[in-house]
């Protein structure tokens, strides 16, 4: 396994099948959630500037274009539509949009996780790629429908992360030690996690908390 951390530089992530018609029969996240969570995965492939790879079936089928949420944040980037089912990279406009990009790790979200996200994992693999699925961005038509895919892609060497997850490493990049693209999508999507920040530096501006020392 690869140790070194997920960097735009050597990363793109690809986006499978989040289109509307799905949506509404998904049943292993909040839906809610679970768009936000695509959303916040896009935008970190975006403001990072890693690859990106966008693909659906064709939205004149019963299953339609991809969210609206999603498409306002990739704007004009190509959309490209498979005639192929499940894996992918049975596509060839697929896999050579992938190989263009020059990546070597692949970063994978979208639906259904135990359909065309699992065998496009499982492509990925077999076309020598390293495969990582992100569990929160992917969701399926059960919680057990999920797990068992997320475990089968484990099993064969893909490896879970979560779309924040992901954030942070690309935060690691050097050249993005002070860019606010992380606190931009904490404030955005773990609001959480910003108001736990202003209360501590709060606490540290009227004196009842010592700051941290690196």
């Amino acid at each position: 396994m690869n140790l070194a951390p997920l960097s735009p530089d050597d990363t793109t992530v690809v986006l499978v099948d989040y289109a509307v018609g799905f949506a509404n029969l998904l049943r292993s996240h909040d839906l809610r959630e679970h768009i936000a969570n695509v959303v916040g995965l896009a935008k970190t492939a975006t403001l990072y500037g890693s690859g990106l790879v966008v693909t659906n079936g064709e939205a004149s089928k019963p299953s339609g274009p991809l969210y609206p949420e999603l498409l306002e944040v990739i704007g004009d980037r190509p959309v490209i539509e498979r005639t192929t089912a499940f894996n992918s990279f049975l596509d060839p406009a697929f896999a050579e949009a992938v190989r263009a990009t020059g990546s070597r790790r692949l970063v994978i979200g979208g639906i259904a996780t135990d359909g065309c996200v699992l065998q496009t994992a499982l492509g990925a693999l077999r076309e020598g790629y390293e495969a990582y699925v992100v569990v929160d961005a992917t969701a399926s038509l059960s919680r057990e429908a999920h797990d068992a895919a997320v475990q089968r892609m484990t099993m064969s060497g893909v490896v879970p992360v979560t779309w924040w997850s992901l954030a942070a490493e690309f935060q690691l990049e050097p050249r993005f030690a002070d860019a606010p693209y992380r606190t931009q999508l904490m404030a955005e999507f773990q609001p959480a996690m910003t108001m736990a920040g202003r209360t501590f530096f709060a606490g540290v501006h009227q004196g009842r908390l010592a700051p941290t020392t690196a």
